[in-house]
């Protein structure tokens, strides 16, 4: 539940301090006061959408500060500390989690959660594990075949939850494999020009054959080539010079005399023998080299232009596969993985053979859930009829009757069932949709009656009802406020009201003033007790604190009293 909420610069509000508390908190006040004010905080810590507009006129900045009091362990804890926060145990295994939620005037808007920054996303989180919010808008809501299904759904329980989990399961397994099939009948044309034009490639790279860094290799040979009578010169050229085959002095034969020189005179100083035996090895190596120079001349002559024509042919080749493929490592890889796709493609007809045969399988297999999750709510639809029909009867409605219909409807995630909540208001009326034939005032009882009824089978830790009591008055209003009474014996229950008779049965009662320039301050938000709230009673019944108001007031606080 929520202990406390704290409001600043939140539309007329300019501070305000709302402790709440178990039980039932009845917020009234004045039109204009702020009391939607209240509504629109709490939605803000909720994590619902904020609106600038909602900023206090002049003010830079709204805020809006929560403690929630927390079972110290579970789900709500866990997402906290996920999200970087924590919470403050207390005791007896319960803790407390401090919330917050600022709007600046430009829009910007940043919430904290335990302590620590962040999304309003996860204050949203949180809000679906511990309150019910429902105003105007949500009596209108339910309305709609989707939230009367949610509201069968909720009170069905474990069994219902349970048959739509196996729904979903296999709902989404059946959409899979339909969407695999759909995409893979309305491609075939373009999977068949796929294969052809993938089956054109890996021909053209087989018959090239490339090789890896082939490409380089040709380019070096290409630029060999283009030089050949450079290089022959050059080599030709160091080759005179190393050893001639004239009688020209050469690098060998001067080589060999300096060797034959030193050895003569080397029996004297043995240093000397040592720098013949160098002029030995250099001997050897430049023998090596004019060999070796030899060689690459004898090849330059067994090179010429139909070499060079040969390896710009080759050349060609391998470029028309770079501009197919855009590399030529790309085509060496195509060539590696292309046959597995192009077998994935030939093999479309049976693949669409399977997949058909999967999907019937999955049909078969939702059929089963699909009706495994009607039979569940239909059963549950029984149930609510006749419990909110009890309902009804505690709340001024003693000759209604509801029925909760389960009939065929479109396929979709949530089901096959279409589920619609009939409201006969009175003997000999034919029930009729409450999505046409219930007034306001009914709509209101019924929604109540619904949230009594579900709370005992899906508990939640707070109800916040904004003006529940709308289109209703007198002995409606009194059983309107004895059930939010009897539903705050097991929740939190906080409530914006304008009717004295359902404030009446509140255990905390809050009222908002106006000050004296319209606007609201921290002292115009407090808790009535005795006198006070006499007083107030008496305003809401009459507009004035006549001394017969004030009895009525009295005798209408003594009726709740005593329920």
């Amino acid at each position: 539940m929520i202990e406390q909420m704290q409001l600043r610069d939140l539309g007329v509000i300019a501070e305000a301090t709302l402790p709440l508390g178990a039980g039932f908190t009845a917020i009234t006040g004045e039109t204009g006061a702020g009391k939607t004010m209240v509504i629109t905080g709490l939605s803000l810590l909720l994590g619902q959408r904020a609106d600038s507009g909602a900023v206090r006129a002049g003010a830079a900045q709204a805020s809006v500060d929560g403690v929630w009091n927390v079972p110290d362990e579970g789900s709500v804890v866990d997402r906290v500390r996920d999200a970087g926060g924590d919470v403050e145990p207390i005791g007896d295994g319960r803790a407390e989690l401090y919330v917050g939620r600022t709007l600046t005037a430009e829009g910007r808007s940043r919430a904290s959660v335990g302590g620590r920054s962040a999304p309003a996303g996860v204050l949203a989180d949180l809000a679906d594990e511990l309150v019910v919010v429902h105003g105007q808008s949500d009596q209108l809501r339910l309305r709609s075949a989707a939230a009367q299904r949610d509201a069968l759904d909720r009170f069905g329980g474990e069994p219902v939850a349970t048959a739509l989990a196996a729904y979903r399961d296999r709902y989404e397994a059946w959409r899979a494999l339909d969407h695999e099939l759909a995409t893979l009948v309305a491609d075939r044309a373009t999977r068949q020009a796929e294969a052809e034009a993938l089956r054109a490639s890996l021909a053209e790279i087989e018959a090239a054959d490339p090789q890896p860094g082939e490409d380089d290799d040709l380019a070096l040979r290409a630029e060999r080539l283009a030089n050949i009578e450079e290089l022959r010169l050059a080599a030709a050229t160091a080759h005179v010079v190393l050893s001639s085959e004239d009688d020209a002095p050469d690098v060998t034969a001067l080589l060999a005399e300096a060797r034959r020189s030193l050895e003569r005179a080397g029996g004297a100083d043995p240093a000397l023998q040592a720098y013949a035996d160098q002029a030995a090895d250099l001997g050897y190596r430049v023998a090596d080299l004019a060999a070796g120079l030899s060689g690459y001349l004898a090849d330059l002559d067994e090179s010429g232009p139909h070499e060079l024509a040969a390896v710009q042919e080759r050349q060609a080749v391998l470029a028309a596969l770079v501009r197919a493929h855009g590399t030529l490592d790309d085509a060496l890889t195509l060539r590696q993985t292309g046959s597995a796709r192009l077998a994935e493609l030939d093999d479309d007809s049976d693949r669409i053979d399977r997949l058909t045969a999967a999907r019937a399988d999955a049909a078969s297999a939702l059929d089963v859930a699909a009706a495994a999750l009607t039979a569940a709510r239909v059963d549950a639809a029984e149930r609510l009829a006749a419990a909110v029909t009890g309902e009804l009867r505690e709340l001024a409605m003693p000759d209604a009757r509801v029925e909760v219909t389960v009939e065929p409807g479109t396929e979709s995630a949530h089901g096959r069932d279409e589920v619609a909540i009939l409201l006969a208001p009175h003997p000999g009326a034919a029930p009729r949709p409450v999505s046409r034939g219930a007034s306001g005032g009914e709509l209101s009882r019924v929604m109540l009656a619904i949230e009594v009824v579900i709370a005992a089978t899906d508990p939640v830790p707070t109800f916040v009802f904004d003006e529940v009591d709308a289109g209703i008055g007198g002995a409606a209003a009194i059983e309107v406020g004895r059930r939010l009474r009897q539903l705050s014996r097991s929740a939190q229950v906080i409530a914006v009201t304008h009717l004295a008779q359902v404030a009446a049965f509140a255990t905390n009662h809050l009222r908002v003033e106006k000050a004296s320039d319209g606007t609201v301050t921290s002292s115009s938000v407090r808790r009535l007790t005795g006198g006070e709230r006499e007083v107030e009673m008496a305003r809401l019944l009459s507009g004035s604190d006549s001394d017969a108001a004030l009895t009525h007031a009295r005798e209408l606080l003594e009726t709740a009293g005593s329920a």
